[in-house]
């Protein structure tokens, strides 16, 4: 009777772990930066790599900071998103290209449109570790004081700018 009652109990287990996995929202990671200052940084402009921008820069805005790449599938599948984003002014949008190639990101944008007030290079990915950056695309929301408030982790679909950002973005603009 024993060797019928454990297979049953580990399966059983599995199960249950089976159905909280599939509970889980895989665009909410939980980031241990939520509620924590932006990660300082100091990067050169895309367009303009003599200029550089910093969170400091950015203080007393609401501004979203989306992680991108022209070689990210799912980043060009939630450009015009951005682009529709863009054109509201709900926020800055600061980009952050990461592990891409100068030119190939500003071919990008200039053959996709450009929905970022500003983009800044991150080459070599230092910035994005800093950030906890698990892969591309990935979006955070910044207070006015420079504190993360929010981080969706994959493509931003129109119903995460409708159900989540903008909602947000107005409220910490009323802050």
């Amino acid at each position: 009777m024993l060797k019928y009652l454990i297979p049953l109990i580990i399966f059983i287990v599995m199960g249950v772990f089976l159905a909280i996995g599939l509970k889980l929202n895989p665009t909410e990671i939980p980031s241990p930066f939520i509620g924590k200052p932006a990660p300082a940084f100091s990067a050169a402009k895309l367009d303009n790599p003599e200029q550089k921008l910093s969170p400091e820069d950015l203080k007393g805005k609401v501004w979203l900071f989306n992680v991108w790449a022209s070689w990210c599938v799912s980043c060009r599948a939630e450009h015009p998103v951005l682009n529709q984003l863009a054109q509201q002014h709900a926020a800055l949008i600061i980009g952050l290209n990461y592990k891409d190639a100068r030119d190939d990101a500003l071919n990008w944008l200039n053959q996709l449109g450009n929905p970022y007030d500003m983009s800044v290079s991150d080459q070599e990915g230092r910035i994005g570790i800093d950030w906890g950056v698990y892969g591309v695309p990935e979006t955070f929301v910044v207070d006015k004081k420079g504190v993360i408030r929010h981080k969706h982790t994959g493509p931003v679909t129109p119903e995460t700018v409708q159900q989540t950002l903008l909602p947000l973005i107005a409220k910490l603009q009323a802050e």
